[in-house]
């Protein structure tokens, strides 16, 4: 139920139902008063709470804008570029949101406070005033209407006639006054449906602009995000493939233990102690000691920051169990120094290892890795090849409905099998001596110079390598074109053929680390087959990187993208997939 209606006449007669409704709307404004300053000390929290948020995303952003990615090896694919620069991007996006958001806050005080202050202070607060001043009046009317009225009939009638009329002037005073107070009443009634509501309607205006803000460069960022999803994906991709290649050649040199030997520029390097004789007896020292087959320099360093000792070897010789009482020693001569030096071996293995390096007189052997299977690039390779590419690409196109023989191997194991094949080649298909140069041209800035360098390269390949990755490349791009189906994407693919046809000849984390710049030549290979093999190369001197090669990530601020070719969400299919 509303407020009842206050009638100015009802001012005249100021009756009990009046002040009674009277009274009803000074109730109402005094809980819309108390409502405002609540609402008010509100405002200023949800302010000061905004303000809080507004300088901690600001500091997140800061964050990220300082923090450098740094990724293992001299060089970044694409994807490793975006995922490094996302960190930038998404500082630049949080910024632009408060940028918004700090207007919003700015203009909080002016469209919400003040106004609500403005019509809590100027016209609740005058209503106040004028139920002082009728009360006021109130009282004086009352109070002189008493005395008016007990006044003695047996006055003179002048002094009557008198007081009548200060009478009337008195009760005049107390109607304009309650007048006055009713239309004021009225007024700020009236008042309150729009002064009261406005600010709030402008601040969530506001606040909704703000919102808006946030709706608009998320718009702006779905592509970004679709694409950093793909190169998220490629990376994740790329990391399971690493990984297990890393793990396998953890386990490679953990069962070899002390006979592994580590790719290096010296034939043989490790810690040795040496026997150095002293007035008093000897004593064992370790150096660090380095040798060169081809100069045969033995270099030797101890753990002090001193320069290292370097001979040239004359000879070595494996020193007898009974002729000493320490294990795994050998003689050495150099030139520089008459007599020998006693070394000793951290095992029997190292010993083995270090004897065979210098040629010793009693040299050990490597131990024998048998290979139960061997691949050639002959007639019956090829054959193979193309059988295994003719059974998958016939069961690719077969009708539904078409009856295939049960017996027959499965794709999956004949795709396995292809896989075998190539991993089996006592060379890779790419071959150990253009490796580096492939995995050089990987790692131009330049997308279209990457395509003219590894199509002039695919072209240095003897004859043999070219007409079989020709004959696999051309399958894998029909493989390819049925992605929608097979999920086998070109990225896919680069994936699983990149570490089976190119491998480095050293076995080491940082060649590992290069697994996924082989997938790039093998996916750039696969998506310009035509032209690699229909076409004949021009070479072109490389652009050197005048910018740094962050600075071509993709970002937000690029204007209007390219639409992205993969789904953001890749479910890949296993690495022996049946569509290969």
């Amino acid at each position: 139920m509303g407020l009842p209606t206050l009638e100015f006449s009802d001012s005249f007669l100021d009756s009990p139902e009046f002040r009674e409704r009277l009274q009803c709307h000074e109730i109402e404004l005094e809980r819309t008063n108390s409502f405002i300053k609540d609402l008010i000390k509100d405002g200023n929290m949800l302010i000061s709470a905004l303000r809080s948020l507004s300088l901690a995303v600001q500091r997140f952003s800061q964050s990220l804008q300082e923090f450098q990615f740094e990724c293992i090896g001299d060089a970044e694919t694409d994807d490793e570029v975006n995922i490094a620069q996302s960190l930038k991007e998404f500082s630049q996006l949080l910024s632009t949101m408060e940028e918004e958001r700090k207007r919003l806050i700015q203009n909080a005080d002016d469209v919400l406070i003040s106004p609500l202050e403005r019509f809590r202070k100027e016209q609740i607060g005058a209503v106040k005033e004028g139920k002082k001043q009728f009360d006021k009046e109130t009282e004086r009317y009352y109070s002189v209407l008493e005395k008016h009225l007990s006044l003695s009939s047996k006055k003179k009638e002048s002094q009557l006639n008198e007081a009548d009329s200060q009478m009337s002037k008195d009760r005049q005073i107390f109607y304009d006054a309650s007048l006055q107070y009713v239309f004021k009443i009225q007024e700020v009634q009236e008042r309150k449906k729009f002064e009261f509501v406005e600010p709030l309607l402008a601040f969530l205006q506001g606040l909704f602009t703000f919102y808006h803000e946030g709706y608009e460069l998320a718009s702006e960022f779905e592509p970004y995000k679709q694409q950093l999803q793909f190169n998220l994906q490629n990376a994740r991709n790329n990391f399971e493939s690493t990984r297990a290649e890393v793990e396998k050649l953890m386990k490679r040199i953990r069962s070899a233990e002390e006979d592994f030997k580590a790719p290096s520029c010296f034939t043989m390097e490790g810690y040795l102690y040496i026997q150095e004789k002293r007035p008093l007896g000897s004593v064992w020292t370790r150096y660090y000691c380095t040798y060169e087959k081809s100069s045969k320099m033995f270099a030797m360093s101890n753990t002090d920051a001193r320069p290292a000792k370097v001979f040239r070897l004359r000879s070595c010789v494996r020193r007898k169990t009974d002729s000493i009482d320490k294990r795994f020693c050998f003689d050495i001569e150099v030139v520089e120094r008459h007599g020998v030096i006693t070394l000793q071996a951290l095992s029997e293995a190292n010993r083995r290892l270090w004897m065979e390096a210098m040629d010793g007189k009693e040299p050990g052997s490597y131990p024998f890795n048998a290979v139960c299977f061997a691949a050639f690039l002959n007639e019956a390779g090829f054959n193979f090849v193309k059988k295994c590419i003719e059974l998958v690409e016939t069961r690719a196109t077969a009708p539904s409905n078409m009856q295939l023989d049960a017996d027959a191997w499965d794709n999956k194991t004949i795709t396995s099998g292809l896989k075998n094949y190539f991993r089996c080649l006592a060379e890779p298909l790419l071959t150990y001596r253009l490796h580096k140069e492939f995995i050089r041209a990987a790692k131009y800035d330049d997308q279209k110079y990457r395509v003219r360098a590894i199509h002039a390269l695919v072209h240095k390949l003897p004859e043999k390598n070219r007409a079989m990755l020709d004959l696999l490349t051309n399958h894998l791009l029909k493989v390819s074109s049925h992605s929608d189906q097979n999920l086998m994407t070109v990225s896919n693919l680069g994936m699983i053929f990149g570490p089976t046809l190119m491998r480095s000849q050293e076995e080491t984390v940082a060649a590992m680390m290069n697994i996924k710049f082989q997938n790039i030549v093998v996916e750039i290979i696969i998506e310009n087959h035509d032209k690699v093999y229909l076409s004949v190369p021009l070479p072109q001197a490389p652009s050197s990187r005048s910018t740094p090669r962050r600075t071509k990530a993709i970002c937000l601020s690029s204007g209007k993208r390219k639409a992205r070719l993969y789904s953001p969400a890749l479910c890949l299919a296993d690495n022996d997939s049946e569509f290969l």
